[in-house]
Parts: C-alpha cells; sequence; structure tokens
C-alpha cells in the first residue's frame, strides 16, 4: 500500500483561488480564519494523518474491531492515534466557541476532514460521527446538556454516536418502535425531566468503543404518546456513563452493544447492534420533532460522507499513479521510452493514462465541488445579510444531494479504475487497493442511500421547488461561462453554457412529466443528480483551469507545473467526461414506460 500524502497544495489552491476563503471569511466575521492560519492547520493536519492515521490503515482493516465479553477491543494503534486527535485539539475545529469550540469555517473543516478520511476511513468515522451529534445538540439542546457535553466531546474524551436505524426501519424512519417512556420521580440536577429509553438499533456507527471514557448516543425513539409516523419521532440523549453534575463520569447506563455487524469494509470500524433496555436519557429539542433535529446536521454529514469518497478515492489515484510509474510492462506503441530498462512504465499506455485520467478528473472536482458546497453553508450559517443568507441556505440545500452521491458514486468509479490499474495487484489485499473500493461503497449506502437522494433532489428540490434554485444555480454556471475567459477556455464555455442550458431545459420538461405522472421522478431522478453533477464539475473544471491562467508571480507556490496540469485535466474532462451528458439528457427525454411497465411476478 502506497504512503499517503495529504493533497495540501490542491487544497490551498482551491481555498484561495476557488472558494476565495481570504475575502469571505473576513466577511462573514471568521477573524480568526486568516490565511497564516489555515495554511498551519493543513500543514500540522497533514502530519497526523500522514504520520499517525495513515499507517494503521491496512492493519485495522486486517484485524478489524472486536466484540469481547460486551466490550469493543479496536485494532493496535487506534487508541493511541485517537489520543493523538484530541491532543490536538482537532474535535474542537468547528465547534461552537461557547463551549470550548475553535469555531472554524466549515470551509477550512472540511480540508481537513478530507485528510482524516484519505488517510483511515474507518478510523475518521469516529470523530465524524462525533461531530455530527455536536451539531445536533448544539442546535437543539438545552443549554444545561450543552455545557455539560459539548466541551467534553469537542475534547474526544467523550465521543458520539447516531442511533436512527433498526431491524424494520431504515429509509422510512416513521416506523420505529425504539420507546422513551417519562420516568416518574426522576430528573437531572436542573430538574429536567430524564426518559427510560427502550429499543434496539442496527447499524451504529462506533456505537461501542473504549477510544474515549463516554460515547453520547443521540437516539431517535417515540413517546408514549406520540403521533403515527415520521410526526411522531423525538430525539433523546443517552450517555453510556450518566455523567455527575461536574461532569465527572458517574454510574454505567442500561444499554449495551449485542453484536458487531460483519461487514464489507471499513472493518476497523465497530459497527453495533445497540439494545437499549429502559437507558436513561434526556429530549433533545421538541417532543415529536426529532427528525427535524437530525436534519440540522443533516446537510453536513451528507457533505463529510461526499468528502468520504473523495478522500478515499484521492489515496487509491495516489496508489495507482505511483505504481503506474514504476511498473515495466511491454513497449510504448511509440517507441522505446526508457530503452535501460527490459520494458517501459506502463505510464506510457494510452489506456492506464485513461484510467489515471479518469480518477484526477472526478477527485479533483469533487474536492472542487465540496469546497463550494461548504463555502454557502459557512454563508448560511454566519452571514448578517438576510438575503445572502436565504440564497446559501437554497444552493445547499440543491447541492447537498448532488454531494453525497454523485461524489461517492464518482468516487467508487475512480477507485475501481484505480484497481485496474494494479491489474493482478490491484485485486490483492497486500497493495491496498482493494481495501478503498471496498471502503467507499458504503459512501453509496448510508445518510440516506444515493437513490433517496436523487429523489430528493429532483422530487422536492427542483420539481417541488419549481426549478428556483437551480435556475439561480445554472444561472451563475452561464454567467461565468459567458464571462471573460482565457482564449484556450473560451470554447470550453459556449460548451458548459450549452449544458447549463440543457439542464434547465430537461428540469422544465420534467416537471411538466410529473405533474401528469408522478412515477416520472422515481424513473428519472438518478439520471438527473448525474447530469446535475456531471455539469456541476465542469463549471468548477473551468474555474481551476481559469484560475490557473491568472495565477501572479506572488503564487509561485503553485509552480508552472501544477498549473499546466489543471489546464490539461479540464480539457480532458470537457472532452471525455461531460459528454456523457448528452447521454443521460436523451435517456431522461426517451419518456419510455420500461421501468414500470413489467408485472412484478415477472422479475
Amino acid at each position: 500500500m502506497a504512503d499517503y500524502q495529504a493533497p495540501t497544495l490542491d487544497l490551498q489552491f482551491l481555498l484561495k483561488h476557488i472558494i476565495h476563503a481570504q475575502e469571505l471569511w473576513p466577511q462573514l466575521g471568521l477573524t480568526d480564519a486568516d490565511p497564516d492560519t489555515a495554511k498551519a492547520i493543513l500543514e500540522e493536519a497533514a502530519k497526523l494523518c500522514e504520520q499517525v492515521i495513515a499507517p494503521i490503515n491496512r492493519e485495522g482493516d486486517e484485524v478489524g474491531s472486536k466484540l469481547v465479553d460486551g466490550k469493543v477491543i479496536v485494532p493496535e494503534g487506534f487508541n493511541e492515534a485517537y489520543s493523538a486527535y484530541c491532543e490536538g485539539g482537532w474535535g474542537a475545529l468547528g465547534g461552537d466557541p461557547a463551549y470550548e469550540g475553535m469555531g472554524m469555517p466549515k470551509s477550512l473543516v472540511a480540508c481537513v476532514e478530507e485528510m482524516l478520511q484519505g488517510a483511515n476511513m474507518a478510523f475518521g468515522l469516529a470523530p465524524m460521527l462525533t461531530a455530527g451529534a455536536c451539531l445536533a445538540l448544539n442546535a437543539h439542546g438545552s443549554e444545561a446538556l450543552k455545557q455539560l457535553y459539548l466541551p467534553k466531546m469537542y475534547s474526544g474524551e467523550w465521543a458520539g454516536a447516531m442511533d436512527l436505524t433498526e431491524p424494520h426501519a431504515g429509509t422510512d424512519l416513521g416506523l420505529i418502535r425504539t420507546k422513551a417512556v417519562p420516568e416518574e420521580g426522576s430528573a437531572n440536577a436542573d430538574g429536567v425531566q430524564s426518559y427510560k429509553v427502550s429499543g434496539t438499533k442496527i447499524f451504529i456507527t462506533w456505537g461501542e468503543h473504549d477510544m474515549a471514557e463516554n460515547i453520547i448516543h443521540l437516539v431517535l425513539a417515540k413517546l408514549p404518546d406520540a403521533p403515527a409516523g415520521s410526526r411522531g419521532i423525538s430525539l433523546f440523549l443517552v450517555p453510556k456513563f450518566i455523567p455527575n453534575s461536574d461532569g465527572s463520569i458517574g454510574e454505567r447506563n442500561s444499554f449495551s452493544c449485542g453484536a458487531l455487524e460483519k461487514k464489507m469494509g471499513i472493518k476497523a470500524s465497530a459497527t453495533c447492534v445497540m439494545n437499549f433496555d429502559g437507558a436513561k436519557g434526556w429530549l433533545v429539542g421538541e417532543p415529536n420533532k426529532g427528525l427535524a433535529a437530525m436534519f440540522t446536521m443533516m446537510n453536513y454529514e451528507r457533505l463529510t460522507v461526499g468528502i468520504q469518497g473523495v478522500a478515499a478515492a484521492e489515496a487509491s489515484y495516489q496508489a495507482a499513479r505511483d505504481y503506474a510509474k514504476d511498473r515495466v510492462q511491454s513497449r510504448s506503441v511509440t517507441g522505446v521510452k526508457q530503452p535501460e530498462l527490459e520494458a517501459d512504465p506502463i505510464i506510457v499506455h494510452p489506456d492506464v493514462r485513461r484510467m489515471l485520467l479518469h480518477m484526477r478528473a472526478f477527485n479533483e472536482a469533487g474536492r472542487a465541488f465540496y469546497l463550494y458546497v461548504a463555502k454557502y453553508l459557512d454563508v448560511a450559517k454566519y452571514s448578517k445579510d438576510d438575503s445572502a443568507k436565504a440564497e446559501a441556505e437554497g444552493r445547499v440545500a440543491l447541492l447537498t444531494p448532488v454531494a453525497k452521491a454523485f461524489m461517492s458514486d464518482m468516487a467508487l468509479s475512480a477507485a475501481i479504475e484505480g484497481q485496474q490499474v494494479l491489474g493482478g495487484h490491484g485485486f490483492i489485499r497486500e497493495w491496498g487497493q482493494e481495501q478503498y473500493v471496498r471502503d467507499i461503497r458504503i459512501t453509496q449506502i448510508y445518510e440516506g442511500t444515493n437513490g433517496i437522494q436523487a429523489l430528493d433532489l429532483l422530487g422536492r428540490k427542483v420539481v417541488g421547488n419549481k426549478s428556483a434554485w437551480l435556475k439561480a444555480f445554472m444561472g451563475e454556471v452561464i454567467l461565468f461561462a459567458k464571462g471573460e475567459l482565457n482564449d484556450e477556455l473560451k470554447a470550453l464555455g459556449k460548451l458548459l453554457v450549452e449544458q447549463a442550458e440543457l439542464v434547465i431545459t430537461v428540469a422544465d420538461e420534467l416537471s411538466l412529466r410529473a405533474a401528469k405522472n408522478p412515477e416520472v421522478i422515481g424513473d428519472s431522478a438518478t439520471d438527473f443528480l448525474h447530469l446535475l453533477g456531471l455539469v456541476s464539475y465542469a463549471y468548477l473544471w473551468l474555474k481551476m483551469a481559469q484560475a490557473s491562467t491568472t495565477i501572479s508571480g506572488s503564487d509561485e507556490e503553485f509552480g508552472a507545473d501544477y498549473l499546466q496540469a489543471k489546464r490539461h485535466v479540464c480539457t480532458y474532462y470537457f472532452n471525455r467526461e461531460l459528454p456523457k451528458a448528452n447521454f443521460l439528457v436523451k435517456r431522461i427525454q426517451a419518456q419510455t414506460p420500461d421501468l414500470m411497465a413489467m408485472n412484478a411476478e415477472l422479475f
């Protein structure tokens, strides 16, 4: 397995020249997030990920976490890596300063998240779940709960877990059976009502482990008088150990890990079956509003899932690139390139170049895309301008399904190509590529499967929104593509305008068809999501290529070779990848009834 290298140079380029963080962050009042601080944070995060977290990735996958006498034993090195992560204060990076967080913007935190997930996705899930729990708790928890729990969770002393799914209830959470009953005569120190939570949850990532002294579960459950369906779901904070009023660890709560799932990938991560048996918990947010509380953090979590995919695909690319430069097989069809060797490195072969360029084109566009979405998350959270805030919220709502689903779909495609570059070695565990394929696969499934993301995009965010958010975004794309581009990029700009206008046309057609037949949404949702993803990536590639032509001598840190490569990969993307959009348009516009025409018994 190749040594992982954090993409710090590319991240700095994107922060500076694509989302213009040096102007954005001061405008939002984020004065602590200056460029020098950001650069230092990226460099220190890179050291941690490259030197401490990445080296335990493969062995962790081989060994996996194990359940022994109700306790999860993590692979060797995980406890030490987690301690190093906590000692560096990394869990506090995006946390609320009111509770000892650092208050850094998502557009910076996301960069660190990519490094963490690229170095070791199974390990990275632990802080990812804690961050998600903190977001929900900070947005909806009582002041007493936030004061008691958030500082410990930001520090990493206490970890977090999210407990949603049940054996019979996945996407349709309205079917959950976990109950929360008010605990008579029992309340915490400030007199807040406590509850007894009972039920079984499955697929709980890092639901049990010994890396932190406490694990704080946010559990979806129903009160005794709750309305039926999703309108009757509440959210409860249920700690592994019930804290004393001074924050010290108290008695063990009445729930346990019943089993670990035996799964395809992320094997070092403990995916738990959690059994709650009258466990003590506290309500987070309003009764029967648990889904709303969960969805507060969903935009962040779904973006992070997309980041996971890009991160692991980047690690796959690095391994494939290094292998292609080192592995010698056959001679170039245009003549011997390295006569001192018995054969040429396989990077001389066009089909190997095709695979590497496919990987790089989608990985680097994915990185730009997640930072673009993160920028609007920051604007939506911090801006004092109501108009800018509303625009940002709409942009995030529109693009979050694309960030989660398209990024993870393309990440798997990239990793499969990376495996293919290695040929037989790509199928052998010790080379690492098959692990990236297995690990990335989960990103298409959890936090809402990619089919669900596509339905959300087309049904709610496009058709349900009368394409208002979509047309605003495509308007931005068209304005840039028609703007002052370098001469070599003008033809690409014209092509991008055509594709962006086509997206709007297709959306309008789908709205008309859906009004007559609601199954049209499900029929075309995934194709439409991929169409929007391809055009969005083209927009960001054009922005990256244009920036590479305008960078001044003061930015010589990026180097001529780096900037030339940006323009080259941009041209490749427009010539070889973007034409796939035309195929998707034709499939969407075919209006054939083939998906629903066949009788179910014939399957």
